[in-house]
C-alpha cells in the first residue's frame, strides 16, 4: 500500500499565510517561506500554497514567492490561486513548483484542465473542488466558498478524473475550520468511484480525525492548516500515531 501523505496547507494573502473558519475572519499566520522550510523539516510528505488574495501584481508576487520556497525546500510542493492559462502554470513550474492547483478556472473552462494535462502532464495538474451540501446534496462552490454552480461533485469529480487531472482536492466548506473532523463519507465515495488520488481537506482538530479520514475515508493525502500553524499536532508526532493504527506512512 502507498504511503499516506500528510500535507500543511498555507493560505497566502498579501505575502502573508492566514487562516480562517469557514473561508472568513482571517488572521495571521506567519511569512509563508520560513514556514515551509519548517514543514519541510518536520516531516511533512508535501506542501500546498493557496494564494487567496487578488492583486494586479498577483503572477508575478506569486512566481516570487514559489521561487524563494524551492530553494528552501526538498518536498514537492503545489501552488494554485488564480491560475487560468497554460502561461500562468508555465511560469510557476519554471520557478520551482512542482504542481499546480485549478479550480474556478477549471469550472469555468473545463477544457483548461486537457490543455493542462496535454502540455505538463497529469502529474503536475491537481483540481481542487470547494463543495457543501445543500439540501442533502454536495454542491460544488466557487470564490471561496461564495457562489454555489449548478455542478455536483461526484459528478464534477469524474469529469475531472476523464479529462486527465493527476490528482483532486476536496475542501468539504462544512468542514472547513472547523475540527470537527473531515467529511468522511464523501471522502469515501470519491475514493472508491475514482481511480485517481483524493486529497482530504476541511476540518482536521486532532489526530484521530487523521486517522479516521485514512480508515474510514480512504483518502490518500490528508491536508490541513491551522493545527500544523499554531503548532497544535506536530507532525512527528502524527506520523508516530498513524504508524501506530497500522497507517502507513513515511517516517
Amino acid at each position: 500500500m502507498l504511503s499516506k501523505r500528510i500535507i500543511p496547507c498555507l493560505d497566502i494573502k498579501d505575502g502573508r499565510t492566514v487562516k480562517g473558519v469557514n473561508f472568513v475572519d482571517l488572521r495571521d499566520a506567519g511569512d509563508p517561506v520560513e514556514l515551509a522550510e519548517l514543514y519541510s523539516q518536520a516531516g511533512a510528505d508535501e506542501l500546498v500554497f493557496l494564494d487567496i488574495s487578488a492583486t494586479e501584481q498577483k503572477r508575478k508576487t506569486l512566481a516570487d514567492l514559489v521561487y524563494h520556497v524551492a530553494e528552501k525546500v526538498n518536498i514537492p510542493f503545489t501552488v494554485g490561486g488564480g491560475i487560468s492559462s497554460v502561461e500562468d502554470v508555465d511560469l510557476l513550474l519554471q520557478n520551482g513548483a512542482d504542481k499546480v492547483s485549478i479550480n474556478s478556472s477549471a469550472v469555468k473552462n473545463p477544457q483548461l484542465i486537457n490543455d493542462l494535462v496535454a502540455k505538463f502532464g497529469s502529474q503536475c495538474i491537481v483540481v481542487a473542488i470547494d463543495a457543501k451540501q445543500i439540501d442533502g446534496e454536495w454542491i460544488v462552490h466557487l470564490v471561496g466558498g461564495k457562489v454555489p454552480t449548478e455542478l455536483r461533485l461526484f459528478d464534477w469529480a469524474k469529469e475531472v478524473e476523464q479529462r486527465g487531472a493527476g490528482e483532486i482536492l476536496f475542501t468539504s466548506m462544512d468542514n472547513d475550520g472547523t475540527k470537527d473532523g473531515f467529511a468522511n463519507s464523501a471522502l469515501a465515495r470519491l475514493s472508491v468511484e475514482l481511480n485517481i488520488p483524493i486529497i482530504a481537506s476541511g476540518g482536521a482538530g486532532n489526530m484521530q480525525h487523521f486517522i479516521d479520514t485514512f480508515i474510514e475515508g480512504k483518502a490518500d493525502a490528508a491536508l490541513a492548516a491551522s493545527v500544523f500553524h499554531f503548532k497544535e499536532i506536530e507532525i512527528v508526532e502524527l506520523k508516530k500515531e498513524l504508524k501506530n493504527n497500522g497507517i502507513p506512512v513515511r517516517i
